[in-house]
């Protein structure tokens, strides 16, 4: 029931309905941003990512997934709240090996197991959209001593707006294909409050990159965060 009153449902549900799932060739590099081929690709979790154990956090349609498993040999398992998006990572790369896809709330997923990752990663998923106080700890639970987590979020100074002064989410809202916007909370971190939650949690702060979606943008849209644990 959560999945399904969720916004991610109904642009799944319409995603759906305009692009039929089928399978896909698997992508030639992973994306971190809106604009393809700009920043880094998987090498951010490692140089060799051969037999390593990689859990994303909110797949979607699980092309990052597919493509750490087939082009840099790793084990890696995609996490989506939302059903349909994993029945659709599943008929897009579904054949391939070393890859999984299952159906659920990433927190509850991370407490729920006991499997240690080698790397744990988000893009524009679960990481600023589930409460980091609650997350992060438990991301950190999962993952190796002095391995990585890599995510990227809606720069919160995209468009003008301005980053949470505090803990709390802000308003944000997510685009459906029908052109309509749905509303959602979302935390908006700047640099600094995301390290602090880092810390916190026990990962320490490595990397923060800020990317522009179009040259002509005068506000940065993407901020790509890296933090290793211990």
């Amino acid at each position: 029931m959560l999945a399904q009153a969720s916004p991610w449902h109904a642009h799944a549900l319409q995603r759906t309905h305009h692009s039929p799932a089928q399978p896909l060739p698997v992508p030639r590099r992973m994306e971190w941003t809106t604009r393809p081929g700009l920043g880094p690709g998987s090498e951010i979790l490692g140089t060799d990512l051969r037999r390593m154990r990689i859990l994303e956090l909110g797949c979607g349609p699980g092309h990052n997934v597919a493509y750490l498993a087939a082009r840099r040999a790793a084990i890696a398992t995609g996490v989506d709240l939302v059903g349909l998006q994993v029945r659709r990572a599943r008929s897009h790369y579904g054949r391939l090996a070393g890859v999984t896809f299952a159906a659920g709330h990433a927190l509850h997923y991370l407490q729920a197991t006991d499997e240690p990752y080698d790397a744990i990663c988000s893009v524009f998923g679960a990481v600023g959209l589930v409460d980091p106080k609650l997350l992060l700890p438990a991301i950190a639970d999962r993952l190796r001593p002095g391995r990585i987590l890599a995510f990227s979020v809606p720069h919160p100074a995209r468009g003008g707006r301005r980053p949470s002064l505090d803990d709390r989410p802000l308003r944000d809202y997510v685009a459906v294909p029908d052109g309509s916007r749905l509303p959602i909370a979302r935390w908006e971190f700047d640099t600094d409050r995301w390290a602090t939650h880092l810390d916190r949690a026990g990962l320490r702060l490595t990397a923060a990159q800020e990317f522009y979606g179009s040259r002509g943008d005068s506000c940065p849209t993407t901020l790509l965060i890296t933090a290793r644990k211990g």
